[in-house]
């Protein structure tokens, strides 16, 4: 079974390759010299920022319990991150919309790197710090970057649609090609180096020191509300308004936290599921594979998006449904294929069959990343657009909180069945969202047609 791996990253790979190189005019956006210039600086941010955070990744579990600590303890650090991007979450973004957006990302670096320190101790107390600290880096990460894209393009008069190639060119890079870099060089770091499960922290640091040296060499401030008048409470108080007020933003926070609170459980489900019976999987190298598969996934996003049709509303529904389906395969193997006893072999028919379908949820996630991007730029008002984007995060870390609390509680087929369900939900939501989102448009052209109609003639 082990030429099967290679035969999947390889057929990936190829595919990425042929995605790629096989680009022409309609899938190409033209744009001036000043918009490169300015996408290719944020992109190196980006990817030193994403490089910081997937170097530490796959080692937090493992450094954790070479400190002496069990399952229920580590359990409780990693609920103690979730909750902390809860709890901080929102009350970060608005600080980054009042007080600025580069200051947020600074912060973030700051805030991170401190987390990286953190690790050196075996100290539980302050390893729970760390896990705070990193909590609201994470709420600083998925907000405040984008929030600070968005703005300073728009300030700088771009075109709209250009955005999407910055969406989908970080996600490639960021979620894809940087990941794969991340975990083969903390590879080197840990197992040839023998530096120890600390290492790739330290290295973490180093990138994060790089990528705030050049936003503060490089990046202007914008600002969502720069009103003196609105105090963090005012402004917390208007994010809600704005959601509650526009259906389109509700639509989107729950399609958000449907589909990361599913990507997220995957996350922690994938490696049981491949190995039920301790089957020796390599964990590196399909990770690796898992991360292949978004490039995939962003490549065929940025393709999409170059064109007027289909529209981001209308092939997202198809996307959270396929990612639903996918997720059933655990279920659908369960009952469909004979479960092998053999106990550390390799990978049996339906792990085979289950890998296929997660790397199917992979691609999924690669297109899910610049798209919500896409449709988050263009329906949340900018004045609160981080504080917003945290709002999104409050019902997606206590379901993850919930998912680690329980995680033994259900066995893995139901925990894969939720997910699915989940999914399938987004996919309707997204149904929704494209009928609101034509739909001001219409009563437009009515209100336009009954005005003409009411008007009287000059004879």
């Amino acid at each position: 079974m082990e030429m099967f791996y290679y035969l999947v990253f390889g057929g990936l790979g190829a595919v990425v390759a042929a995605l790629e190189l096989s680009k022409n005019n309609k899938d190409r956006i033209n744009t001036s010299p000043a918009f490169n210039s300015f996408k290719n600086n944020y992109l190196l941010v980006y990817s030193l920022m994403m490089a910081g955070d997937w170097l530490q990744g796959p080692y937090v579990y493992y450094l954790y319990t070479t400190y002496g600590y069990g399952k229920g303890d580590i359990g409780h650090l990693f609920i103690a991150g979730f909750g902390s991007s809860m709890l901080f979450g929102t009350i970060v973004g608005s600080l980054a919309d009042k007080q600025g957006r580069k200051k947020a990302c600074v912060t973030y670096c700051i805030t991170y790197i401190l987390s990286c320190i953190t690790k050196h101790s075996p100290q539980y107390e302050v390893l729970m710090l760390g896990r705070v600290l990193g909590g609201i880096a994470t709420s600083l990460l998925f907000s405040s970057f984008e929030s600070w894209l968005v703005a300073e393009h728009n300030k700088r008069g771009f075109e709209q649609q250009w955005l999407s190639i910055t969406f989908s060119k970080a996600v490639f890079l960021g979620n894809g090609l940087v990941a794969i870099i991340s975990g083969l060089f903390g590879n080197l770091l840990v197992d040839s180096l023998a530096l120890g499960p600390v290492a790739p922290f330290d290295a973490a640091a180093c990138f994060l020191a790089i990528g705030m040296a050049v936003i503060l060499s490089t990046w202007s401030e914008n600002y969502g509300d720069p009103s003196e008048s609105k105090d963090l409470l005012t402004q917390f108080r208007g994010a809600a308004v704005a959601i509650a007020s526009d259906e389109k933003i509700a639509l989107l926070g729950a399609i958000q936290s449907l589909f990361e609170g599913s990507m997220y459980t995957f996350v922690f489900l994938w490696t049981p599921a491949l190995s039920p019976n301790d089957e020796e999987i390599p964990h590196g190298f399909i990770f690796a594979t898992f991360m292949l598969a978004s490039m995939m996934g962003s490549s065929l996003a940025s393709r999409l998006m170059a064109r007027s049709s289909p529209r981001v509303e209308s092939y997202m529904q198809i996307v959270f449904a396929v990612s639903s389906v996918s997720l059933l395969l655990p279920i659908l193997t369960n009952f469909l294929v004979a479960p092998s006893n053999a106990k550390s072999g390799s990978i049996s028919f339906s792990g085979c069959l289950q890998l296929l379908g997660f790397c199917t949820f992979e691609a999924c996630v690669g297109i899910f990343w610049p798209s919500i991007m896409k449709m988050r730029s263009q329906y949340i008002p900018e004045e609160a657009r981080s504080t917003i984007m945290n709002f999104f995060r409050i019902p997606l870390n206590i379901f993850v909180c919930i998912v680690l609390y329980n995680v033994n509680a259900f066995p893995i087929t139901i925990m894969f069945g939720m997910c699915s369900i989940f999914l399938m939900v987004a996919s309707l939501l997204q149904r929704r969202l494209l009928s609101i989102a034509d739909k001001p448009k219409t009563e437009d052209w009515a209100m336009k047609e009954r005005d003409n109609e009411s008007e009287p003639l000059n004879i």
